[in-house]
């Protein structure tokens, strides 16, 4: 879905005006029209590439990492800020403040589809204008809500949902930008962008803290975590509007997604990334009060900030790792990756799980570093799987499809796949309340985890390991 169009605006032959501003290149020329469209854009054309497409894209590509790091900074918010209500006066239960924490991943993760089609509806630039203004919305509330202590739980409830605006950015960035480079470098460009968007929810983590505590003078100032966003939100919408492009010449592909659904290691694949992608932006969400929850002793305002501000270094680690995930399974196989990263995710968390007797913080925060790393490696190792899987595997390619046809099945699958994984948000969250509620604990919920990884260990390596050379997937 990362690559689909649906719309013919702006087409070669139905668009605005020519103004004077075209390059001509060999065989095609480029052809910049009124409302930054660009007409004729043909990256795998060389020449073109060469003399103005990476130039370009490369300014396209900037200004799309800027306002997808906005939108996972928005949708991270309330993780953080969840923590901080009841030294600002607010009595929320345990199983609201995990709602909280929960809903915008769960509003996030379903806007995913609907905004990859934004894209070719209204243009790569247009929407990106349009995608991070709406960020606005969810800041603003947010700082008004958290500045009145009688605020009611439906309406805080409400404004946090709009969070999940930033958690759609990621699908509309990813579709833009696929249409930008060429297919030697479309891996590259789109593991910058996603690095580049995950990376939002470190610096959300980091700064927030620091900002509503130690620069407020000691005291808890909720509503600049949401206030202190808004000038970089203005800057990334008037920066695209500045600096970016649409393009005529990219199209949709609703008959790809629905194609898509039909083929049985889409649902395959989507299970193994909720349980890679799902746990990295589920526990993303969750940690800053798992820290607040295990070790209550960090409940002053100096030393409570600087502990609440180290789980930035969760998001952190597991967004560095994603490109190395990548390219480890580039050299031993994706799905061996896969399984590598769920075996070690379930072997860290059963070692957090029997030292936390222990009431050690530094170990704690050590080992969800490592199971942010592995779910990281994870994350990276089953994006490679699925372009593999769809030309080698699917039911298109086993029936003789074209190359073209099994790139359209991948691509779609791609979108899809990151839309049902971001799930894992909403489920992590709401499996520890319901272990909380039901036990008074935490510990029932990652056992459950553990058990999950195991399955999925499982199902990789039945899938995708064990039966690879019966069903001609080789080296996947």
């Amino acid at each position: 879905m990362t690559a689909e169009r649906t719309a013919d605006i702006g087409a070669a032959d139905a668009g605005p005006a020519r103004t004077a501003d075209t390059l001509t290149l060999d065989t095609l020329t480029l052809d910049h029209r009124p409302g930054r469209w660009i007409a004729n854009w043909d990256a795998e054309n060389k020449e073109q590439w060469k003399s103005a497409g990476r130039t370009i894209a490369r300014r396209n590509l900037k200004w799309s990492i800027f306002a997808e790091f906005l939108g996972f900074v928005v949708w991270q918010l309330w993780s953080i800020v969840v923590v901080q209500l009841p030294a600002a006066g607010f009595t929320f239960s345990t199983n609201e403040i995990f709602w909280l924490i929960s809903v915008p991943s769960l509003v996030g993760a379903t806007l995913r589809i609907p905004y990859t089609f934004m894209v070719p509806r209204f243009g790569g630039r247009n929407w990106t204008i349009v995608s991070a203004l709406l960020l606005l919305i969810p800041t603003i509330g947010l700082g008004l809500c958290v500045a009145n202590p009688a605020t009611p739980f439906g309406v805080m409830l409400f404004v946090a949902a709009l969070a999940g605006f930033g958690g759609g950015n990621f699908a509309s960035s990813m579709a833009n930008i696929t249409f930008f480079y060429p297919a030697r470098e479309k891996g590259w460009a789109l593991g910058l962008n996603a690095a580049g968007g995950n990376l939002g929810a470190a610096v959300a983590q980091l700064a927030v803290p620091i900002a509503i505590t130690v620069l407020a003078a000691g005291s808890v100032n909720l509503p600049v975590a949401g206030f202190m966003w808004v000038p970089l939100i203005l800057l990334a919408a008037f920066g695209a509007w500045k600096y970016m492009n649409n393009l005529t010449s990219a199209k949709g592909d609703v008959a790809g997604s629905l194609a898509a659904l039909k083929e049985p290691h889409l649902w395959i694949m989507a299970l193994l990334y909720i349980g890679t992608f799902g746990s990295f932006i589920g526990f993303a969400g969750v940690f800053p009060k798992l820290i607040k929850d295990y070790f209550p002793a960090f409940s002053s305002i100096p030393v409570g900030t600087v502990a609440l501000s180290l789980a930035f270094l969760g998001p952190l680690v597991g967004s560095l790792a994603r490109p190395y995930g990548g390219r480890m399974a580039d050299r031993m196989g994706g799905a061996r990756m896969t399984v590598a990263a769920f075996a070690a995710m379930a072997v860290i968390t059963l070692t957090m799980l029997w030292t936390l007797p222990l009431k050690n913080f530094w170990l704690f925060l050590v080992l969800f570093l490592f199971l942010f790393t592995a779910s990281g490696f994870g994350n990276g190792a089953t994006y490679r799987m699925i372009p593999i899987i769809f030309a080698t595997s699917s039911r298109a390619a086993r029936s003789g499809a074209s190359t073209h046809s099994t790139q359209r099945l991948a691509s779609s699958a791609l979108g899809l796949i990151s839309a049902i994984g971001a799930y894992g948000g909403f489920i992590i969250p709401q499996v520890l309340n319901a272990s909380n509620t039901a036990s008074g604990s935490y510990t029932s919920a990652f056992y459950g985890f553990v058990g999950a990884y195991i399955l999925m260990l499982a199902v990789c390596w039945f899938c995708y390991i064990r039966n690879a050379n019966r069903n001609a997937m080789g080296h996947v």
